[in-house]
């Protein structure tokens, strides 16, 4: 076996922005640059940013056995049974998934809920191995697991290793929530901005932040610096599920948004995607999204807003965010840019991508289970990449 440099070397890091590096020679991939570090709220934005959704190593060889040695970091809540699951990496070779390893567990942070103060407690490495690889030079994607943060120690492969060919597919970058994280996805391939990438052969960069589609300026501005043939934005979710917002607020907020990325691509095609169904918050009243506990995973129990009262009409900006406020928003804002001059600037309501048909596939309420994310990336594709398409 032939050590393969990680650095500086023929392996290209797709859909990273950042390469991490550590004394011992390791390599952690983050979704965002490193200047945005300084402008997290909280560390658990950090942990998000080096989840690796959509991340994969590219090259091409002629090996029939590749190892990849890694250290991922996994959590621990508090009162839960075991771990998060590590998941698990994907060998993609000219295009098609060919093989799938289970991502070994290493490190492990103990917290009482999300956003808390971590206990660490150390992990070893472990070793993912590809045998059986078909002869011949191939093109290869080695995808990492997307809810897991992974230290990448040493490559090898038994054959020579080159930089890939370029891929030549438009390059797709797209941001959201954790329901374009996809950590409930069956793998790293099977998030629906990965399904959607593959059936309209783009070349995605995945900024979907579990928890945090909060319109931070910091990611705005990294798109706005990208070079990217297709942006799009799913938003609102976490305004509402967080009550973060209100309309008074989100409304100059999304604008504020757009006018970043526009200024960096200000032709570029450019959708923006309203929340997907979520049963567990269409019916809840105004503000109570967060004081009904809805979230938990990323708020301790207790810590919600009161609920609010909307006030009267001459207040009505100031009234707590509901899905289908935050709906009428983004479509209202998307048509008057639209009149405005920006005739590239789309939108897509959300609930064509996974609506109330589809509540069987949203086990709690809010994100797709694998099923429900296979859909949503088949729909996006045929709604949006397809014929007749706005990225068609």
């Amino acid at each position: 076996m032939r050590d393969v440099p990680l650095a500086g070397g023929p392996v290209l890091f797709r859909g990273a922005l950042d390469l991490e590096q550590f004394p011992g020679g390791g390599l952690l991939p983050r979704r965002l640059p490193a200047w945005t570090r300084q402008q997290y709220p909280d560390a658990f934005m950090d942990f998000v940013a080096a989840m690796p959704s959509g991340v994969r190593l590219a090259f091409r060889t002629a090996a029939r056995t590749l190892e990849l040695d890694l250290l991922t970091t996994i959590r621990h809540f508090d009162g839960s049974a075991a771990p998060a699951p590590a998941g698990m990496l994907e060998l993609v070779v000219d295009g098609r998934l060919v093989a799938q390893a289970d991502a070994p567990a290493g490190r492990v942070l103990r917290l009482a809920h999300a956003r808390a103060a971590a206990r660490e407690v150390p992990g070893e490495p472990g070793t993912v191995r590809f045998p059986g690889l078909a002869e011949g030079m191939k093109e290869i994607e080695l995808w990492l697991p997307q809810q897991t943060p992974c230290e990448l120690l040493a490559l090898r492969a038994d054959a020579q290793v080159s930089p890939p060919e370029p891929s030549g597919r438009p390059r797709w970058v797209h941001h959201g929530s954790s329901i374009s994280h996809c950590t409930q996805a069956d793998g790293p391939t099977g998030t629906w901005p990965a399904v959607a990438a593959a059936l309209g052969r783009l070349d995605p960069v995945n900024l979907g932040m579990a928890g945090n589609g909060m319109l931070d300026p910091y990611v705005a501005r990294t798109i706005r610096e990208l070079r990217a043939d297709l942006i799009s934005l799913k938003l609102g979710v976490n305004p509402v599920l967080k009550a973060a917002f209100k309309r008074r607020t989100f409304v100059p907020a999304v604008h504020g948004f757009l006018d970043t990325v526009r200024d960096g691509h200000p032709d570029t095609p450019l959708l923006v995607v309203s929340p997907v169904f979520c049963p567990r918050l269409e019916s809840v009243a105004p503000g109570a999204a967060v004081a009904a506990g809805f979230g938990a995973e990323y708020t301790k129990a207790g810590d919600g807003m009161p609920d609010e009262e909307p006030g009267d009409p001459g207040e009505a900006g100031l009234a707590p965010l509901t899905l289908a406020m935050v709906r009428e928003a983004l479509e209202s804002i998307v048509l008057s840019r639209r009149s405005g001059g920006d005739p590239h600037l789309h939108y897509l309501d959300g609930r064509e991508l996974l609506g109330p048909r589809d509540a069987a596939d949203m086990p709690d309420g809010i994100h797709p289970n694998a099923a429900g994310y296979r859909r949503m990336g088949e729909r996006f594709a045929e709604r949006v990449l397809g014929g007749g398409g706005v990225f068609a």
